[in-house]
């Protein structure tokens, strides 16, 4: 049941329970925890934090909880499966929902008694009407038919009124039978059309936000966490342009308040000040903590439409450098030691030169913060810094350890686990720019038909780092959109992208992800979630579909051929 009044119908109810909050492993997932931390903190709510990483670990944090708690509250899952067949829930057990994921399965939406959404209805949900998918039976109806048609007096032959009668009640059993097949033929295509494609709705960040506003307990930190939930759907290419720039004039619009509002007068110069400015800036990773040079070669727009990885691109980058007129030992210079000269108008060099070359849309809508006199970031680095922290793979710390890093470096006080989460996330960066360049260079990518298909071979340079699911899809959409600016072939550049790499040697595993094709006017919509299940269905694949994104598969090594043989007939 969607609800219409969060602060009423979710937050008052809450207030005085203990509370256990299950949240998913992404960046935007972290913003909303954050913000819902600090109101709980506000209002003295008692909860248990609990990461889940998948479908396996929600159903064993449910089953540890259960006794416990009666309100769970879950952020960025549950909401495109029903929840209450897949967690068997006693009955007084309520479920609140946040989550970005589409569509919303339509038992969570007609449930009215455990299911709780806190879902903005005013995204393009598109949900069938409750008479459309749920019917009552008539079952009763028919075997009461069934028996008056049946008798007869004392064993002798029915009057011509009672064969009559018979007659109208088998033609009534026949019509409603015919009706009823219609119906269930109608229903079956309601729900395929709704469940087809998979797709990403407002960011759970920006819902927890706006209760806060409405509470009037929002503050600037909360503020800046949804600005992160937000730049992390545009980082990890989840939603549209339109819908992009739609949130980010909302939240402009509650910077500007803050901004304007005087609680912060006396603080203005304190070195604990937070200060959020709006700005059009440059679609380059972490160029303010790196060098120009290195951002250039590791962003996935600017490496693609160079083609870096080959001598033809390294030739029109360096004709780039020297449009810009910038010298070559400034460039290749840490951000913070170029001369302020050239860093007071760099943004208008680039955007200018930019141009000339073709990237037009080089400049990006987005947030920066200041923490006190000197730490300035963009909202693109700290998705990146908790995402390097979240899928770290560098030391054997568990999945709840990176989460709490990860979780951490969104607050100012932990500075140094931010530095650290950038550090680790540019030898991802750099990672996946090998990668890509490595994968087109020895021709990789193979066009199966109906979609383009890559395997990376175990043995590869950091493929223990693409066994994790944002690294991977990450990589696999860079690859993508350098692959359509390398190939010649236009139908292959329609084509969406498969992309499978080792995951656990031991059990023979690899995990799958498929990506919709890159293109500017891209709804973002996937259809690969229902796809995979088909094709695991019908060739008997042993898969496991424990990801929230459901395209998004653990799949056995040997059942690969087969499995994807059964995707090419499918989508064919």
């Amino acid at each position: 049941m969607f609800l219409s009044d969060f602060r009423k119908e979710f937050f008052d109810v809450i207030v005085n329970q203990r509370v256990a909050l299950l949240v998913a492993s992404d960046i935007d997932a972290l913003c909303a925890c954050k913000i819902l931390q600090a109101l709980f903190h506000c209002d003295h709510v008692q909860y248990t934090l609990v990461p889940v990483s998948g479908w396996q670990d929600l159903e064993t944090a449910f089953l540890e909880h259960k006794e416990q708690f009666k309100y769970f509250v879950l952020i960025n899952c549950g909401a495109n499966v029903d929840l209450l067949e897949t967690l068997q829930p006693e009955d007084d057990s309520i479920f609140f929902i946040c989550d970005t994921h589409r569509p919303v399965d339509v038992i969570n939406v007609y449930n009215d008694s455990q299911i709780k959404l806190l879902i903005k209805q005013d995204d393009d949900l598109g949900i069938p009407s409750y008479d459309d998918i749920f019917r009552d039976d008539d079952d009763e109806e028919e075997g009461n038919e069934d028996d008056s048609g049946n008798e007869s007096d004392d064993g002798q032959e029915p009057s011509g009124k009672r064969r009559k009668f018979e007659g109208d009640a088998v033609e009534r059993r026949i019509e409603r039978r015919r009706e009823r097949r219609e119906w269930e033929a109608r229903r079956k295509e309601i729900l395929f059309d709704y469940e087809q494609y998979e797709y990403h709705g407002t960011s759970s960040a920006i819902i927890m936000f706006e209760l806060a506003w409405v509470m009037s307990k929002d503050s600037k930190d909360m503020l800046w966490w949804a600005i992160i939930g937000l730049t992390d759907q545009w980082v990890q290419d989840k939603i549209t342009n339109i819908k992009y720039v739609t949130d980010v004039a909302t939240l402009q619009r509650h910077v500007s308040r803050h901004s304007h509002s005087n609680e912060d007068e006396e603080n203005l110069l304190s070195i604990d000040c937070l200060r959020i400015s709006f700005e059009f800036d440059l679609r380059l990773a972490l160029y303010q903590h790196w060098s120009l040079y290195e951002s250039i070669c590791n962003s996935s727009y600017t490496s693609s439409y160079f083609k870096i990885w080959s001598i033809h691109g390294q030739k029109k980058l360096q004709e780039f450098l020297a449009d810009m007129g910038l010298p070559l030992k400034q460039v290749k210079q840490k951000f913070n030691s170029m001369d302020i000269t050239i860093k007071e108008n760099l943004r208008e060099v680039i955007e200018e030169s930019s141009n000339k070359f073709g990237m037009k849309d080089i400049r990006i809508q987005t947030f920066s913060v200041h923490f006190g006199f000197k730490n300035k970031f963009l909202a693109a680095d700290i998705v990146y810094a908790a995402g390097a922290l979240l899928e770290n793979t560098e030391t054997e710390d568990s999945k709840t350890d990176n989460f709490i890093k990860a979780l951490d470096c969104l607050s100012r006080s932990n500075l140094d686990k931010l530095h650290d989460g950038i550090e680790k996330a540019k030898k991802k960066l750099i990672a996946i720019q090998q990668t890509v360049a490595s994968c087109i260079c020895t021709n990789l990518i193979i066009s199966q038909g109906p979609f383009l298909y890559c395997y990376l071979m175990e043995g590869s340079p950091d493929v223990k780092m693409f066994s994790k699911p944002m690294s991977l899809s990450l990589l696999s959409k860079c690859l993508l959109k350098a692959f359509i600016c390398s190939t010649k072939n236009k139908r292959c550049r329609l084509l969406p992208l498969i992309m499978a790499a080792p995951l656990d040697l031991e059990k023979g595993t690899v995990i799958v992800v498929g990506i919709p094709p890159e293109s500017e006017s891209s709804d973002k919509k996937n259809f690969f979630g229902r796809a995979f299940e088909k094709a695991a269905e019908s060739t008997s694949s042993r898969t496991l579909h424990d990801h929230f994104d459901m395209s998004i598969i653990e799949l056995k090594t040997e059942d690969r051929s087969k499995f994807l043989d059964a995707l090419i007939t499918l989508l064919s």
